[in-house]
């Protein structure tokens, strides 16, 4: 755990999803079946505040998100959340769009490499936690759903608008968000929104493959190029190449930069220590 934690001790259970760590890899399960995973006021908080403290788990190197059962995650449950909307005024009304919306900023701030393994359905606040990780594993019958403006809401929610053109571009994304169509799992690879397309049976599998790989990996260079692939999206080629040079530099007096010549000199693996 990192020295600078402070006094204030790690959650040790969260009581809106399932979460485990096993060997330095943790999984966040949804859990919620029988409603295709829709997210209520307490998963949403949850989910923002454990991203918040996974960074200062010593024994977490990598993050898979999926769901139990035939969805990934619906988006907000229509009736304990949407009907609570329409009571609040607009002081809580925003309050929540500013907690939904921290749930994405958190996981892209987040070192940690986040894989979506996403099951089926991903529909609303669903397909923007899948958009918002860093590769998302997809059930070859699986579907996103980016349906705000079906509900007569934006299309841009939760950083929806930014993150969707990076990832298909412009044109692709006004399209997406604007009208709102299911994108199904072979278009989806196609466009750059699923990274690999695999039978449901094995989506868990492969996921778990991915994230072994990476906390096996040299791990302190895979936080630095996720942190490098999140802040260079606002920055000019200028500060982007000052941000790389001393990034760079920096990994270059690690052990496992050392590591990698010994190994290689010695003709064996490098023995990764992510330090």
């Amino acid at each position: 755990m990192s020295p600078f934690r402070g006094s204030d001790p790690l959650t040790e259970r969260w009581d809106h999803f399932e979460f485990a760590v096993t060997d330095r890899v943790a999984t966040v399960t949804f859990d919620r079946p029988d409603r295709l995973n829709a997210l209520t006021f307490d998963v949403y908080a949850d989910l923002r505040d454990l991203l918040r403290e996974l960074p200062h788990h010593p024994d977490v190197e990598a993050l898979v998100i999926t769901g139990r059962g035939k969805g990934f995650c619906s988006g907000g449950d229509v009736e304990a959340i949407i009907g609570e909307l329409l009571r609040m005024d607009a002081r809580n009304l925003l309050e929540f769009t500013r907690m939904t919306g921290a749930v994405v900023q958190n996981m892209r701030e987040c070192p940690i490499p986040v894989i979506a393994a996403v099951n089926g359905t991903a529909a609303g606040a669903g397909a923007v936690i899948a958009l918002a990780a860093d590769l998302r594993i997809v059930a070859d019958n699986a579907r996103f759903h980016f349906l705000f403006t079906k509900v007569g809401l934006s299309g841009g929610d939760m950083g929806s608008a930014y993150l969707l053109p990076r990832l298909v571009g412009l044109g692709r994304a006004t399209e997406i968000l604007m009208f709102g169509e299911p994108i199904d799992a072979t278009h989806a690879l196609e466009i750059g929104l699923a990274n690999r397309v695999v039978p449901a049976a094995e989506v868990a599998v492969v996921a778990t493959e991915l994230a072994r790989r990476i906390a096996d990996g040299p791990t302190f260079a895979y936080r630095a190029t996720k942190l490098l692939l999140t802040r260079e999206l606002d920055m000019g080629l200028a500060p982007s190449l000052e941000l790389e040079a001393m990034t760079q530099a920096l990994l270059m007096t690690t052990s496992d930069h050392a590591e990698f010549h010994a190994a290689f000199t010695e003709g064996r693996s490098p023995e990764w220590r992510g330090r």
